[in-house]
């Protein structure tokens, strides 16, 4: 049986479409030995690995305070609080391990202590998750044994690595499709200006990686902020619609090697 592993970027709201990929494989029976994620993508990644539905977790994650302004509660340091979000951890995945997942789980944060990246694959789960999604400036770092984390994308973004000596196959999830064009932000804001900023700083590196997909899923979802919860419906929709259109490239992984 060839062990299929999914590696899933970050990307905030963008991350839902994920979880559209998520729903096509449980349509066509297709299983992953292992994911591999960071920021958004570790949060999917957990949620699913841990039982739930992909819709189940459109839903959950839409009420999380993450995912939008509105809602988020301020930390005593002045950053935004990760509070909201460990609640969710807690509730929706009540052990506390990556042991109790139902695959092998790879979290990717970035150690700004130390300046590099950090793997985290056993052991206690919540921190690492919420270390990988600490978007730097935003949320206040996570102290993990002698180092503060943050946002794993801000190393890497499509956390492959750690799959490419286990998996037989990969699928490749990026949500962070660089557009072209002149009307590639509507409105232009600090925010949206600050975002494709970093996309672009980070793109070489992320795309370099693509070679390793044997099947890599690309939505193009410039016109989503990584912050417009309110249109988590759409991406979840695009990122389904997206996967969709490999659907028979998807079951050939099925097949036997």
């Amino acid at each position: 049986m060839n062990k299929t592993g999914i590696v899933l970027s970050g990307g905030g709201v963008r991350g839902f479409a994920h979880l559209g990929l998520l729903k096509l494989l449980d349509e066509i029976g297709l299983k992953p030995y292992a994911i591999s994620g960071t920021s958004a993508g570790a949060i999917a990644g957990a949620m699913y690995l841990a039982g739930h539905s992909p819709e189940a977790i459109l839903g959950i994650l839409k009420q999380n305070a993450y995912f939008g302004w509105s809602n988020l509660l301020w930390h005593k340091d002045g950053f935004f609080s990760m509070q909201p979000l460990l609640r969710s951890l807690q509730k929706h995945i009540p052990q506390n391990s990556f042991e109790s997942l139902a695959a092998r789980f790879f979290v990717t944060a970035t150690d700004f202590t130390h300046g590099k990246q950090a793997v985290f694959s056993s052991g206690p789960l919540y921190e690492p998750v919420i270390a990988a999604a600490s978007v730097p400036v935003v949320f206040a770092p996570v102290k993990i044994g002698d180092s503060l984390l943050v946002d794993g994308g801000l190393l890497n973004n499509f956390p492959i690595d750690p799959l490419l000596p286990i998996c037989d196959q990969i699928i490749g999830s990026h949500v962070n499709k660089l557009p072209s064009g002149h009307n590639v932000m509507n409105p232009v804001g600090k925010m949206n200006i600050l975002e494709k900023c970093f996309h672009m700083a980070i793109a070489g590196s992320v795309e370099a990686k693509f070679e390793h997909c044997a099947v890599l899923i690309e939505p193009d979802l410039s016109r989503f902020s990584m912050f417009d919860v309110k249109k988590a419906e759409e991406v979840f929709e695009a990122g389904y619609v997206a996967a969709a259109k490999v659907k028979g490239k998807l079951e050939k992984l099925m097949q036997p090697a």
